[in-house]
């Protein structure tokens, strides 16, 4: 039988940070309300296009696995803020990295992105039909706040992550996964005015907004969430015992929580950086799993239970037992240009036009 062995990984998170405070500035919030709801102390701010941090993220994946571009047979991308869509970002990617022999899909389910991405290279190896795919997970989700509404403003932020997945004859890699979709909850969660189901023929068009169903969310993603847990433990016939680290959805610190209580694991086997980010939407787990394995907290042969859940309602999780190798074969320097701005300087420009929406709308 043929696995799919997890041999590189790689992140890029932008280096402009928007702090609780620099929030505060311009919506009424403050610190102590965004930390005690969410957890969540700072997120970043990208000053670039997606692109460019999914090629970071990946350039820091291939030299990890030490492999060369034109190796690669494949690229899944999963992001809902791709730089085009016509062309697809997996194939401004593709071309960027010099990866000629890659197919490229972009998959687009939100914040289970890179799951649902690492679930769909696993079974496509196993059948032979790949060899060598990188599967990225990232967002660019500042791109699209509107900087009006508090309840998603002070929730999201910017970062990608990659890995690259091999054919290999060892047991190793998402050994099981369980992906699924609660469909009748999906306006949930919403960007509006984002598609062709919206009309351009008004200037609202120019103009996004969010539905958040806050409590619906919350309920939905924990009880989703620790189902598949439990399902995927049971078809491997392991046990929460017999797991290392959970790398879940980095949505909000409560959700974690919730999660790891629902599922009977302690908090300090959950990994956690949501205080860090924010919320990256499909770029959480991928940027988890490198910063987890820099922090020596992953080694040879131990098993990770993932989770995610995002916009659809999507929902997955998934089992992965990790490779003899903790440490990257080479290093990369690839990096994003230099940021000469604050996040708040990124931001007011957006800032100034939503606020003056609001008004005009009021």
């Amino acid at each position: 039988m043929q696995y799919a062995e997890i041999t590189g990984w790689g992140k890029c998170v932008p280096p402009a940070v928007l702090s609780n405070e620099d929030l505060a500035t311009f919506i009424d919030t403050s610190d102590e309300w965004i930390t005690t709801r969410t957890g969540i102390k700072e997120r970043r701010v990208c000053h670039c296009n997606f692109s460019d941090m999914a090629l970071v993220a990946a350039k820091h994946a291939l030299a990890a696995a030490d492999l060369d571009p034109m190796e690669l047979d494949l690229i899944l991308l999963g992001s809902l803020t791709n730089d085009s869509y016509c062309p697809n970002t997996a194939s401004i990617i593709a071309d960027g990295l010099g990866a000629r022999k890659a197919a490229a899909i972009d998959i687009n389910s939100a914040c289970t992105g890179f799951l649902y991405g690492l679930h769909i290279g696993t079974n496509l190896i196993r059948a032979g039909a790949h060899k060598k795919i990188l599967v990225i997970g990232g967002e660019f989700i500042t791109h699209y706040m509107n900087w009006s509404q508090r309840d998603v403003a002070v929730l999201f932020g910017d970062a990608c992550g990659a890995v690259v997945i091999e054919e290999s004859e060892k047991e190793t890699g998402l050994l099981a996964a369980k992906i699924g979709c609660e469909s009748d909850a999906k306006f949930a969660i919403q960007i509006t005015n984002l598609g062709s189901a919206y009309s351009r023929l008004s200037d609202e068009h120019l103009y996004n907004g969010w539905n958040f169903g806050g409590q619906e969310v919350f309920k939905r993603a924990v009880k989703s969430m620790a189902q598949a847990c439990e399902d995927v433990l049971e078809s491997t016939g392991m046990s929460l015992d017999d797991i290392k680290l959970v790398v879940p959805h980095q949505a909000n610190k409560r959700i974690l929580n919730a999660l790891a209580k629902r599922i009977g694991i302690s908090e300090d086997r959950v990994f956690v950086n949501v205080h860090k980010y924010g919320n990256t939407s499909a770029g959480t787990i991928p940027v988890a799993l490198s910063e987890a394995l820099e922090e020596k907290k992953i080694e040879p042969g131990d098993h990770l239970l993932l989770a995610s859940f995002g916009a659809g309602l999507t929902w997955g999780a998934g089992l992965v037992r990790w490779s003899d190798r903790v440490n990257p074969l080479k290093e990369s320097d690839a990096d994003l240009p230099p940021c000469d701005k604050t996040a708040l300087e990124i931001i007011q420009p957006h800032i100034e036009r939503y606020l003056a929406h609001q008004n005009a709308s009021t």
